[in-house]
């Protein structure tokens, strides 16, 4: 790694060219400066509050240990993103346990994974046990929620649990709620058949995320009420969205961005371990077996059913830009600012905000933003 005094590079908005002056990590100053047509354009690094795996890298496959992780994070500053939240779905507390306690003690001995790791998402394991609503979460490990098992959790976490996903359908849900974001923890609601009214009394408790608002549910819901229209209505909630051209159609993706506000929406990945592979069939921790497609689907083998995502930001921030007819500009800002006000503020060009910063290439039409350079802290960690 080296450091860098001096970041040129295109604002996404005009095109116009922008230097940063960097200094122990930190951006110091920002100011025009001449570029052409070939100089990349320059982002915040982009943040990821969910991501489970990626090439072949498995959180949720016993312990994750600490090489396992830096590759992972090393997959992720190739798609440029320089911050992200390991995930962890439902298991049993013993696993959760373990494995928590695994990502905590990596963080503390990698350099490199206490400047990306903002905290600990874990997706369950209080989800709707229905077929549907839970997805590839095992039955048998779903249960009610407990505040004396979080604090089991952030214990082995060493207070690193910073996000949990749940369905607010338990009885015990607003109490947990109420506990856990006293204790400043973000509280999302998803993988959930909840009334409106469950998710009301949810969001008054605290919560204020949808986690993957529209997967994560039945295939056969009420045309209204249902919970999908409770959290796109409701302005506390900001949700989260898997632009990956499988998980939701174009079109619902497109009326729900509308619906909900640019401004309240955020791109997560939610990659698994088999996202970046090549085609073919592959047995999964999670799922069994699994087919991973050329353009990047995961599915349950022999059935139409996804069996989690296989991109990451880099290509999700290109499909919203298409479907979600939004500039790259706006697309950008839901892969930073917006998922980084609910980690510290990252995610933002700013004098005195951290010197993370993606540059990339990308053109009307492109799959893909192509990765030129990354800067953490203001040190070029990938070329």
């Amino acid at each position: 790694m080296s450091k860098a005094a001096r970041i040129v590079g295109r604002d996404p908005a005009d095109g116009q060219g922008i230097a940063i002056a960097c200094s122990e990590g930190r951006i110091v100053s920002m100011g025009p400066t001449a570029v052409d047509d070939a100089t990349p354009f320059l982002s915040a690094g982009f943040v990821d509050l969910q991501v489970n795996g990626y090439a072949g890298h498995d959180l949720n496959a016993g312990v994750p240990g600490l090489e396992a992780l830096e590759q992972l994070a090393r997959h992720l500053l190739g798609a440029g993103v320089t911050c992200f939240a390991p995930t962890l779905i439902t298991a049993s507390e013993q696993s959760l346990c373990e494995a928590l306690s695994a990502i905590a003690a990596a963080r503390r001995e990698s350099p490199l994974l206490a400047e990306m790791i903002a905290f600990v998402h874990v997706e369950g394991p209080s989800l709707d046990p229905a077929d549907g609503p839970r997805g590839a979460h095992p039955l048998e490990h779903v249960r009610p929620p407990s505040i004396d098992e979080f604090a089991r959790w952030q214990s082995a976490a060493e207070g690193m649990v910073g996000l949990v996903t749940l369905s607010p359908h338990y009885a015990e849900a607003r109490a947990y709620i109420e506990a856990l974001t006293a204790q400043g923890v973000l509280v999302s609601i998803g993988h959930t058949g909840a009334t409106p009214e469950q998710i009301t009394a949810a969001v008054d408790a605290g919560a204020s995320l949808s986690t993957h608002l529209g997967n994560g549910a039945a295939s056969m819901l009420p045309r209204h009420p249902n919970f999908i229209w409770t959290q796109l209505s409701d302005d506390r909630l900001t949700a989260s969205f898997i632009a990956d051209g499988h998980h939701l159609p174009a079109s619902t993706l497109k009326a729900m961005l509308r619906a909900k506000t640019l401004d309240k929406s955020i791109l997560v990945s939610d990659a698994a371990a088999l996202g970046g592979q090549q085609p073919g069939r592959y047995r999964s921790a999670i799922g069994g077996d699994v087919d991973v497609s050329a353009d990047g689907r995961l599915s349950v083998a022999d059935t139409p059913y996804l069996a989690g995502a296989g991109h990451l930001l880099d290509r999700n921030i290109a499909y919203a830009i298409k479907v979600g007819e939004i500039s790259l500009a706006q697309a950008l800002n839901l892969a930073t600012g917006n998922p980084g006000r609910f980690v510290g503020g990252r995610g933002v060009l700013a004098p005195g905000q951290r010197a993370d910063i993606t540059l990339f290439s990308w053109a009307p039409g492109d799959e893909k933003l192509t990765i030129k350079d990354v800067f953490l802290g203001g040190e070029r960690v990938s070329a």
